[in-house]
């Protein structure tokens, strides 16, 4: 047996074993800096062209209206590398926008279309805490490793709960 991640209900991410190296977990990829970010399928609403986000753009949280809905956007390019890419003139973006366990929505502002991705279970691994706590902020518990990409790839896998709490 190969000690590998599920997912719950509840969308986090957990450690559990498995006999099938084949198994995968659908997740959305998303770069923010140079980081290859990821969050499960099933918290993503949807993605939308980026739109206006209004906030003091200090702290790295604002607010956008999409639809009749006010959406909190989080600004992880500013919470990881202290320069935001929120309303930048003439540059190309997205907000992807996610819900938390109660159905509130979130938005995350990213530069290139986020990507549906099947990340093998086997490939996935635990962050040693002492990186978690200091390089990602403690946003990412989980990285998965892809040497065979063409570059090889390796993205965290954000818990999103922890994201929207920091």
């Amino acid at each position: 047996m190969k000690n590998a991640l599920i997912k719950s209900k509840s969308g986090s991410v957990k450690q559990a074993q498995s006999q099938d190296s084949a198994t995968t977990v659908k997740m959305i990829v998303f770069t923010v800096g140079n980081f290859d970010l990821a969050l499960p399928i099933e918290i993503v609403h949807k993605v939308l062209n980026q739109i206006p986000v209004y906030g003091s753009g200090l702290n790295g949280v604002g607010i956008a209206h999409v639809g009749d809905l006010e959406v909190t956007v989080i600004d992880l390019h500013r919470q990881l590398f202290q320069s935001s890419i929120i309303n930048e003139a003439g540059q190309k973006s997205y907000l992807l926008v996610i819900h938390n366990k109660d159905g509130e929505l979130y938005g995350i502002p990213v530069s290139s279309v986020p990507v549906l991705m099947d990340l093998p279970v086997s490939s996935i691994r635990v962050l040693p805490e002492s990186y978690r706590n200091g390089d990602i902020l403690g946003i990412a518990t989980h990285v998965c490793y892809l040497p065979k990409e063409e570059p090889p790839l390796t993205i965290f896998l954000v818990n999103p709960e922890q994201m929207l709490h920091k």
